[in-house]
Parts: structure tokens; C-alpha cells; sequence
């Protein structure tokens, strides 16, 4: 049964509402915009007000307003249009994320009026960043899990070298975990797990990341530009809050950690495998060296009574 042109409407503004989409159009001589209900209610403004393109722009991030603004000249100048995931804050204040669809109309062969879709994808996007978060973080801590760590280091290659700063990759490794298990029970190894994870965020709140890599394993990415001397303070800091009692069912379970640390030199930056495996035998050094200490790869192993004084005199002429 064929519907009225009313009908089709009626039905058509349903969907849209439902879908939370609306039709926009700019006359390009002009500038004049017309939106539909949908629009005006995306950017959170009474349907049928004038609208002035500037003011309208205004509401647009300034990453998403600068992205749509070359899209936009580039459809104007080739023909071909575009679809933007943009994010606004709308008149009425609330943070929202739209789907710009846009497309070029000429006459005479000069581009006269752009027009397209805009739809909410708030809830779309805040669905995707939790999977994301679940995805990179690490449930029981909280912290970054190994998968965001590796997708950090490798963003890390592609970033220009400060040469004026050092960074770093340390390995932080419980000592005698199991027995903390075996005697207490895995919901007190949890919770010094959560601890070390507390201790690190606090001791270290300027890393560039912090990651549970599994297990009692934890993995850090540190960058200074005051030099190592100000990185293994960080570190012997972190150290000492790691080697503080953790309360349990009102008992106190002694936990301390040793600390693997390479160097990541700028032109090595792709070489993570390598990366890693240095700052590994750096924490295999550390533990076989009498655990609660910390290693740098590359420093000779001395005995334990002169190595944190041989470290620290490394670290500082390094």
C-alpha cells in the first residue's frame, strides 16, 4: 500500500528520532545553514533558533573542529565527501560524540551547498572505550595490562627522539611470592598485588606507563630530562615503598621487589625485543644478587656489600 507524502514524513521522523539523526545543508555563497530536529537536538539547541555557522563551529573540540574544517575545504575543492567521527560539547553542557556525513552539490560545475547526516554516537563511542579499556587494562590492579604496554613502546618508534631526555624500561619482579600464596592464600596475594600497584602509581606518578605485564610481574616506562641520577631516585624510592609490610585480615605480610632497568636509547627504539630482554637479565642480576635491589643492565655484578654504591656512582657519570 503506497504512502502519502505526509505518511512517509511521519514515518521518517520517527526513524530518525529513534536513531538520533538529523539532515543538515549550508549554502556555500552564504554560509546559511537549515537543520532538522534531530540536529538541533544533538547540539542541544531549541529546534528553529537562527543558527550562525561560527557560533555552531564553536561547539565542535578543538581537534574534531580542525579535522572537519579540512575535510570540509578538501570536499569543497575535489568533489569527494566524507564521513567524520566528531566530538562536541553541547549548548546544554553534556559531552557528546556525532557522526558527520557530508556531501558537495554544484551547479554550472562550482560547488554550491554542502549537506549531509549528523547522528549521536555517544553511547556507540562510550561503548567501544570500555571494550577498549577492558581490553588494555589489567582487572585486578587497574593498571595498563601487557598488551597496552607493548602498544606503548611500539608508539614510542614512531615519536621524534628527544635527545635531551632519558628514558627508561624496568622490570619489577615480587621476591618470594609464591610463599606469600602458599601461606596466606591467593586473595592476600591479590591484595599485595594491589599494593605494588598502589605504591608504584604513588612513587611514580610522572612514569609514562605503569603495567601489570601477568603474574607478580610489573613493567615501567620512565623518561627524565634531569638524567639517570633523578631516575634511580625514583626507582630506590619506589623500592622502599614496595619493601613496606601489606595489612591482611589484621596481619602484616612482608613483601619487598627487585627492579630490572635498561636504557632506551633513541636509535634502538624498534628494538623492544631486545628492550626487554636487557631489562630480564638485569632483574635475573637483581634477585640473584640477594633480592629488594635494584639492577642496571650492563653494570658489572660486584658483591652485595659495595653494589647499590657502584650503581648509584654508574647511574650518576652514565
Amino acid at each position: 500500500m503506497p504512502l502519502h507524502d505526509a505518511e512517509a514524513r511521519r514515518l521518517y521522523d520517527q526513524a530518525a528520532g529513534l536513531a538520533g539523526i538529523g539532515a543538515w545543508e549550508c549554502v556555500l555563497a552564504t554560509e546559511q545553514l537549515t537543520w532538522t530536529d534531530g540536529v538541533y537536538d544533538l547540539f542541544g539547541l531549541p529546534r528553529g533558533s537562527t543558527l550562525h555557522r561560527p557560533s555552531t563551529v564553536d561547539l565542535y573540540s578543538n581537534e574534531s573542529r580542525a579535522e572537519m574544517e579540512r575535510l570540509r575545504a578538501g570536499m569543497i575543492r575535489t568533489g569527494q565527501g566524507f564521513v567524520l567521527d566528531a566530538r562536541i560539547i553541547a549548548a546544554d553542557g553534556e559531552d557528546r560524540w556525532m557522526r558527520l556525513s557530508a556531501a558537495v552539490s554544484h551547479s554550472q560545475n562550482r560547488p554550491t551547498r554542502i549537506f549531509g547526516a549528523k547522528q549521536n554516537i555517544t553511547s556507540e563511542k562510550h561503548m567501544w572505550q570500555g571494550l577498549r579499556r577492558l581490553a588494555y587494562s589489567d582487572p585486578l590492579t587497574g593498571l595498563a595490562n601487557r598488551r597496552a604496554f607493548e602498544a606503548q613502546l611500539s608508539e614510542l618508534r614512531h615519536s621524534p627522539a628527544d635527545s635531551a631526555a632519558i628514558g627508561a624500561l624496568a622490570l619489577v619482579d615480587l621476591d618470594m611470592f609464591k610463599p606469600i600464596n602458599d601461606r596466606f592464600g591467593h586473595a592476600a596475594g591479590d591484595e599485595c598485588l594491589r599494593q605494588v600497584a598502589l605504591r608504584l602509581e604513588a612513587t611514580l606518578s610522572d612514569a609514562v606507563m605503569i603495567a601489570r605485564l601477568g603474574g607478580d610481574e610489573f613493567a615501567l616506562l620512565l623518561c627524565s630530562r634531569a638524567g639517570w641520577p633523578a631516575i634511580l631516585r625514583r626507582l630506590d624510592h619506589a623500592l622502599a615503598a614496595l619493601a613496606q609490610p601489606v595489612a591482611w585480615n589484621g596481619r602484616l605480610i612482608e613483601i619487598s621487589a627487585s627492579i630490572g632497568v635498561t636504557t632506551l636509547l633513541p636509535g634502538r627504539l624498534h628494538e623492544t625485543d631486545r628492550s626487554f630482554a636487557e631489562a630480564d637479565s638485569a632483574l635475573y642480576v637483581a634477585k640473584a644478587s640477594g633480592r629488594n635491589r635494584l639492577h642496571l643492565f650492563g653494570d658489572p655484578l660486584r658483591s652485595q656489600a659495595n653494589g647499590e654504591a657502584v650503581l648509584r656512582q654508574a647511574l650518576a657519570t652514565g
